[in-house]
């Protein structure tokens, strides 16, 4: 069973075109930042590549816990499938909660996870046996979790099939692309209420959702 973590891997250039949680949005020409139903702009999280495109990640922080957030389709998060080819930063806007104070640049790891490393009463989830032995040395209780932002593909980490978002233009249930958590320090890290994001993706449509668990 492997996984394909996204790891911190140090700073990042703000406009660089490398995969990265916080900095300035790389999008097409006439690309305007998205607001939020409260009428604030939407923070930018995260700019990753992908084989098809670059997925990037809107969340609403302006008053966190007011504006739902975790939901797909609720207008408080955006999720963009770009095209790789003509992309340039975004203006940022003057007000609001907008960027993060880090850029964090993240290498990606396949990790072998053995299914027999899981609870006997639970199926045995990819995601969260990768996350959980991250640079854990025999007999260690903890490892380095922190170090972990997310995974590229896969499955979704306990989510129900139910949660999973639909396309808002064909219809059809999209497709899980990554997992993302908050953030390698608690200081300067996403607020998503101590959860996990999960980002969907309709390609034929070019669409994308984000949710919490």
């Amino acid at each position: 069973m492997q996984t394909n973590l996204m790891i911190h891997d140090g700073t990042a250039a703000a406009c660089s075109d490398v995969p990265r949680t916080g900095g300035v949005p790389l999008a097409p020409a006439g690309f305007t930042w998205p607001v939020c139903g409260c009428g604030g702009p939407l923070r930018f999280f995260a700019h990753l590549p992908v084989e098809d495109g670059v997925l990037s990640v809107f969340v609403c922080q302006n008053d966190p816990g007011m504006c739902e957030f975790w939901a797909a389709g609720s207008g408080a998060n955006r999720v963009h499938l770009f095209p790789r080819e003509g992309l340039r930063p975004v203006a940022v806007p003057e007000t609001g909660v907008t960027v993060l104070p880090v850029v964090s640049a993240i290498r990606t790891q396949v990790v072998t996870v053995d299914p027999e490393d899981c609870d006997e009463d639970a199926e045995p989830d990819a995601y969260d046996l990768g996350r959980a032995g991250w640079r854990r040395e025999p007999g260690e209780r903890f490892g380095k979790q922190r170090e972990v932002l997310g995974s590229l593909g896969g499955s979704p980490s306990y989510l129900e099939d139910d949660r999973v978002p639909a396309c808002p233009s064909c219809s059809v249930a999209m497709e899980f692309a990554a997992h993302l958590e908050e953030g390698a320090d608690w200081e300067t890290a996403m607020n998503l209420g101590g959860q996990l994001g999960y980002v969907f993706v309709c390609r034929p449509c070019r669409e994308g959702a984000f949710l919490t668990d």
